[in-house]
């Protein structure tokens, strides 16, 4: 009939992978072992390797990023704001020599 079907934990995996890739163990031994098919195994493998590159990702790089990108919207945000000063003048001087000149 049907095997009620297994669930291994993340640290039960991590155990099967690291004894076939540290200890040499061969994948049919731990196939066997554990009650599971080879291709669940090389399913974890190809996760491990696929994802292995999280365990060095300390948040510095994403942070130096993030740090440039403020950066960069605080000078953009001055810039835009010395804009609208720049501008608000002209249209005054404009208003003020519209007035002078009889046009308003």
């Amino acid at each position: 009939m049907n095997k009620a079907r297994r669930h291994f934990t993340p640290q039960e995996k991590v155990a099967a992978l690291k004894r076939h890739l540290l200890e040499g163990t061969p994948i049919s031994d731990l196939c066997d072992e554990l009650g599971m098919a080879p291709n669940l195994f090389y399913r974890w493998q190809k996760d491990l390797f696929e994802n292995a590159h999280r365990a060095f990702d300390n948040g510095r790089k994403a942070k130096a990023v993030e740090d440039a990108k403020d950066q960069r919207i605080e000078r953009l945000e001055a810039k835009l704001q010395r804009k609208n000063e720049v501008l608000a003048e002209l249209m005054e001087e404009h208003t003020q020599l519209k007035k002078d000149l009889g046009e308003l």
